[in-house]
C-alpha cells in the first residue's frame, strides 16, 4: 500500500516512539498538519519557532528521549537556529523537521525559501535535504539514530512540499549502517587499567564530572567510585545533578555530601577551584574542559596527572592535554573501573585520604558560599535557597542565562540527574521558559520551575500563552533587579561602572502581564514575603509568574576574572 510523504512522516515517528511534537504550521508544511489529526501524537502549538526548539530541547534533557519540533520553511526554519545551536553546544538529542519549497523552486528565491541545510550545517550533528519520497523513511530513521547515539546532538531534516505530497511504498529500515559513523562506546580495557594504576597511587584525587555523566546515566557509577576512592567530586554546570550534592543524615535532615565540592570554574566554589588546583590526579568524566571551567589554561590543574573519559574522541586533549585518554561511554567505563576497585581496594584508605579531606574541609569552612542579608530588600540568593527548601525532591529546575543561572547553580543543591535544564555552552537568554514547558509536557505531575531574570524572561515570554493553552502549570521565578545583571556586574568590575545599555527601568508589570496571558501573577518585595508567595505558587495548579524585587546591584561570587587562573577568585 502506497502512502504519501506526510503519512510516512507520522508512521516513522510512531516507530521511533515519538509522543509529542512542538511546532508551528505554515504553507510549506501544511500537508503534514493536514495529516496530523489521523495520528495519536500530541502537538504543542508554540507562539514562536525558537520556543519550539527550546521546548524540544527541554523535553529531551528531562526525559533522555529525542525531542522533536516541526516548523515551516523560510523564517519558520531560521527562527529555530538559536535553539538548534543551544542543543548542539550541550549535546542534546533533537530532530528538527523544517518545511521547504517544492524541489523545482529550490535555488530560485521562491517565497519563504531559505537554505536551512546550509545555515545549520555548523550547528547540527548532521542534516538532510530530502529530494525523493523513496528516501524519506530511511532518512528519518537515520536522523533519530544519529541524534541519540555517540555524542548526542540535533539533526535537521528539510522536507520539500512536493516530497511530502508524493506517494510511495512505505519501508522503514530495521537497522542503520552509516559508513564512517561508528561511535566508540566500549572503552579500551588497557586504558581503564592505566587509569586504575594512577588512581591507586593518588594522594589528592579529584573527580571532575560533566554533562556526559548525565547523558550516559552514569550517576550511580560515579557515586560508587567516589565513595570507594574517598575522592571529592566537582561538576561543571552541565554536570549538576550527576552527583548528590545533599544527602539525609540520621535525623532525616538534608546536609551536604561530605565528598561534594560544588561546581568549579568562573563562578565555582572556593573549595572546588582550590581542590582542582592542588590535586595530584584529576579524573575528568564526560566533561570538555570548557573555558569557563579552566580559566587560564596554562595554569589549570598544574600539579595533576589527568585522566579523561569521553565518548567524543575530538573532545580529548582539545583544550587541555591529558595523560590517560579513554574513549567510550562514561557509564561503561566507570562500570569497568569500579570492578577493578572492588577487586583490589586501596589499603589504609581512610588514613591516606584524611589530610586531603581535612584540607578541603578547611577551605569550605574558611570561604563558604555566602551573602549578606542586609536591610529590607530581597537577596536573590535567598530566593533560590527558599525555592530549594520548599521544592519537591523531584522538581525540575530550568534557568535563563546570567546571574539567575549562576545563583541557581550555587544555591540550589541538585541531587538527581536531569533536574537542571540550562543553556551551558551557548548561554541562550530566553531558554528557560520554553524548556520548562517542554519538561512539564513530559512530566505533567512534577513541579517545574524556571528561575529567570527580568531581562532574559522577556526573550521568549510569549510562550506563557503556550503554557496556559495547554494547561502546563510551570512556575516562573523572576529575580527582578532592573538590570541585565551579569553584564552590569562586568561593567562594575572591569568597565569603571559605565552601565551602558544594561539598565531595565522600563519593564512591564510582570503580575499584570501574567494575568493578561491567563496565568497567575504574584509578587514579593520584602524577604518575609518570599516563602508565602512560593508556597502559594507551588500549590497552584496553573502557570504562575512570580516577580521578586531583588537587590539591583547584587553580584555573583566567587568570580574568576577573564584570563586568570581559577584560584585567583574575587570573593564577597
Amino acid at each position: 500500500m502506497k502512502l504519501t510523504g506526510a503519512q510516512i512522516f507520522f508512521e516513522c515517528l510512531k516507530k521511533e516512539g515519538v509522543e509529542v511534537i512542538f511546532g508551528f504550521p505554515g504553507g510549506a508544511i501544511l500537508d503534514i498538519y493536514h495529516e496530523m489529526s489521523n495520528h495519536p501524537i500530541r502537538h504543542i502549538l508554540v507562539r514562536h519557532e525558537q520556543g519550539a526548539a527550546h521546548m524540544a530541547d527541554g523535553y529531551a534533557r528531562a526525559t533522555g528521549k529525542v525531542g522533536v519540533c516541526l516548523v515551516t520553511s523560510g523564517p519558520g526554519a531560521t527562527n529555530t537556529v538559536t535553539g538548534i545551536a543551544t542543543a548542539y553546544m550541550d549535546s542534546v538529542p533533537m530532530v528538527i523537521f523544517t518545511g521547504q519549497v517544492p524541489t523545482p523552486l529550490i535555488g530560485n528565491d521562491a517565497f519563504q525559501e531559505v537554505d536551512i541545510v546550509g545555515i545549520t550545517r555548523p550547528c547540527t550533528k548532521h542534516n538532510y535535504l530530502v529530494k525523493d519520497v523513496n528516501d524519506l523513511g530511511r532518512i528519518i530513521r537515520e536522523a533519530f539514530y544519529l541524534a541519540r547515539t555517540g555524542r548526542p546532538g540535533p539533526v535537521l531534516v528539510d522536507l520539500p512540499k512536493d516530497v511530502i505530497q508524493a506517494s510511495t511504498e512505505f519501508r522503514y529500515p530495521k537497522a542503520v549502517h552509516l559508513r564512517g559513523y561508528r561511535p566508540t562506546v566500549d572503552p579500551h580495557q588497557g586504558q581503564i587499567l592505566r587509569a586504575w594504576e594512577l588512581l591507586k597511587t593518588a594522594k589528592r584525587p579529584v573527580l571532575y564530572a560533566g554533562g556526559g555523566v548525565i547523558i550516559s546515566s552514569a550517576h550511580k557509577e560515579l557515586l560508587r567510585l567516589a565513595e570507594m576512592l574517598r575522592a571529592p567530586v566537582t561538576t561543571t554546570l552541565m554536570g549538576l545533578g550527576g552527583f548528590p550534592a545533599v544527602i539525609k543524615n540520621d535525623k532525616g535532615e538534608r546536609v551536604l555530601h561530605p565528598l561534594w565540592l560544588g561546581m568549579l570554574g568562573m563562578h565555582g566554589t572556593f573549595r572546588a577551584n582550590m581542590a582542582v588546583q592542588n590535586c595530584d590526579v584529576l579524573f575528568a568524566i564526560g566533561a570538555r574542559f570548557d573555558d569557563r571551567v579552566t580559566g587560564k589554561i596554562s595554569g589549570f590543574a598544574p600539579k595533576a596527572k589527568i585522566i579523561h573519559i569521553d565518548v567524543d574522541p575530538t573532545s580529548i586533549s582539545k583544550n587541555v592535554l591529558v595523560d590517560i585518554p579513554i574513549v567510550g561511554d562514561c557509564k561503561k567505563a566507570l562500570q569497568r573501573l569500579n570492578e577493578l576497585v572492588e577487586k583490589e581496594p586501596i589499603a589504609n584508605l581512610e588514613e591516606l585520604r584524611a589530610p586531603w579531606l581535612d584540607q578541603i574541609r578547611q577551605w569550605r569552612e574558611t570561604y563558604p558560599l555566602a551573602y549578606k542579608q542586609e536591610g529590607e530588600g530581597i537577596k536573590p540568593q535567598y530566593v533560590v535557597e527558599k525555592i530549594f527548601e520548599l521544592a519537591t525532591e523531584d522538581a525540575i529546575i530550568t534557568t535563563e542565562v546570567g546571574q539567575n543561572q549562576m545563583w541557581t547553580a550555587q544555591y540550589f543543591h541538585f541531587s538527581k540527574p536531569r533536574t537542571l535544564l540550562t543553556s551551558g555552552g551557548l548561554g541562550t537568554m530566553g531558554y528557560g521558559l520554553p524548556a520548562a514547558i517542554g519538561a512539564q509536557t513530559a512530566f505533567p505531575d512534577r513541579l517545574v520551575i524556571d528561575v529567570a531574570g527580568d531581562g532574559s524572561i522577556q526573550m521568549n515570554i510569549q510562550e506563557m500563552m503556550t503554557a496556559v493553552c495547554h494547561e502546563l502549570p510551570v512556575k516562573v521565578a523572576i529575580l527582578n533587579n532592573r538590570f541585565l545583571g551579569m553584564v552590569r556586574q562586568w561593567q562594575e568590575l572591569f568597565y569603571n561602572k559605565n552601565y551602558c545599555a544594561t539598565c531595565l527601568d522600563a519593564s512591564p508589570d510582570f503580575v499584570k502581564l501574567a494575568e493578561a496571558y491567563g496565568a497567575v501573577g504574584l509578587r514579593a518585595t520584602r524577604p518575609e514575603e518570599v516563602e508565602p508567595v512560593l508556597r502559594e505558587a507551588f500549590s497552584t495548579k496553573r502557570p504562575v509568574m512570580i516577580d521578586f524585587w531583588v537587590n539591583p546591584e547584587e553580584g555573583v561570587y566567587p568570580m574568576v576574572p577573564a584570563g586568570k587562573e581559577i584560584s585567583e577568585m574575587l570573593l564577597v
